[in-house]
């Protein structure tokens, strides 16, 4: 029987607990000011509330402070979860209300925190600020480091253009004309008793003349072609050495003959032509200068290596020569710059009545074409890199 006029309301708030704490699956011990370890993900909260009057009738409330900004409705239920929550403190506050809607307002508090990583850290990030900076200073100093390299490079490359063309002057322009001086001079000394043989020899000057001024012309304009259209170095160097032999008179001329070792291989066109510049520089100098009787250049393809060497057997030359110190005499520093372009080291030997050697080494990774390939070649097939021929002409 009931009286509606004196129903019975339940005015006792139920206590709240919070039973449990589970972190990954893991339940933990305790639950006052609970500390997590990094990088947790799953956090489940249990909670339960004492209503022995229609205890299916509870209702309850929670929020998570510093995640939620309002209280959750959760119902009957008596779990709450949250997942992939940030490093930090943490405030879980569960209410209840029974089942005449009367809460319990304090209900029970869970402090707890969540641990960081090393790279959640503040000092972390401090650190990892302080090295985008140090990163971002260095590559503004490299940065204006290669500008400076840049421009260096420029005004090397102007200086080295101008060098250059004094060194073309020299190799061709004035040496052209000193041997056109010497093919007037021998034709004006035939010209009284034989003057046909002199008039031959005034066509060839004319002709040498002419070569001259092609020469000259290619020079300054940068265009630098070898002397023979193919890569063969030993037929150059003997075109350089029979002109300057024709150009000496029959009496003083000295023989000259080039030989090779380890077979001809194609030539780097840079190393050739820088090459045969110095053979040809050496050789004007030998055949003007030393009062030899014998001139010999020797081509040696090693594997390792490109080596020629420019032997006579004249009155030698001193040591300031030798290092370029005397004014007005490019001849050995130009060989030594156009060593230097190829990679490669000039060596000069000379005594006083002893003769002159003059030896250019080159690597062979910059000397040869194909270099690696033909090494290769040459262990597959069984053959013996090291292997050498001789050839006189």
């Amino acid at each position: 029987m009931i009286d509606p006029k004196n129903l019975a309301r339940n005015e006792l708030p139920p206590p709240v607990h919070i039973l449990r704490l589970v972190a990954d699956h893991k339940t933990t011990s305790g639950t006052a000011n609970v500390t997590l370890p990094a990088l947790t993900r799953d956090v489940e909260i249990d909670y339960a509330a004492l209503s022995l009057v229609s205890p299916e009738k509870v209702r309850f409330r929670y929020a998570l402070w510093g995640v939620d900004k309002e209280w959750q409705e959760a119902g009957s239920r008596r779990e709450a979860y949250y997942m992939n929550l940030p490093p930090g403190h943490y405030r879980f506050q569960v209410i209840a209300s029974n089942n005449d809607g009367v809460w319990n307002q304090q209900g029970d508090v869970l402090n707890f925190s969540i641990a960081p990583a090393y790279y959640q850290t503040i000092w972390f990030r401090i650190a990892l600020l302080v090295l985008v900076l140090m990163l971002l200073c260095i590559a503004y100093v490299v940065r204006a480091r290669q500008l400076a390299r840049q421009f260096n490079m420029t005004l090397e490359a102007r200086v080295g253009e101008r060098t250059r063309i004094a060194r073309e002057l020299h190799d061709t322009l004035l040496q052209s004309f000193h041997g056109l001086l010497l093919r007037f001079q021998s034709a004006s000394n035939l010209l009284p008793t034989r003057p046909v043989e002199a008039k031959q020899r005034l066509d060839a000057a004319l002709d040498h003349a002419a070569a001259a001024i092609t020469e000259g012309r290619d020079a300054v304009q940068g265009l630098r072609s070898s002397v023979t259209e193919t890569n063969e170095l030993r037929g150059a160097i003997t075109a350089v050495g029979k002109e300057l032999v024709a150009t000496s008179s029959a009496v003083d001329a000295p023989a000259f003959k080039v030989e090779i070792e380890g077979g001809s291989r194609p030539l780097n066109p840079l190393v050739r032509d820088e090459a045969l510049r110095i053979a040809g520089e050496a050789l004007r100098n030998a055949f003007r200068h030393s009062g030899a009787r014998c001139i010999t250049v020797e081509i040696r393809y090693d594997t390792r290596q490109f080596r020629l060497f420019i032997r006579d057997d004249g009155k030698g030359v001193d040591e300031e020569t030798i290092r370029g110190g005397h004014a007005g005499h490019f001849g050995m520093r130009g060989m030594r710059e156009r060593a230097q372009v190829v990679g490669g080291r000039l060596e000069v030997w000379s005594k006083i009545d002893a003769g002159t050697q003059v030896e250019l080494r080159v690597p062979g990774r910059i000397a040869y074409d194909g270099f690696a390939r033909s090494w290769l070649s040459q262990i597959l097939s069984g053959s013996d890199p090291s292997k050498r021929s001789r050839s006189d002409k």
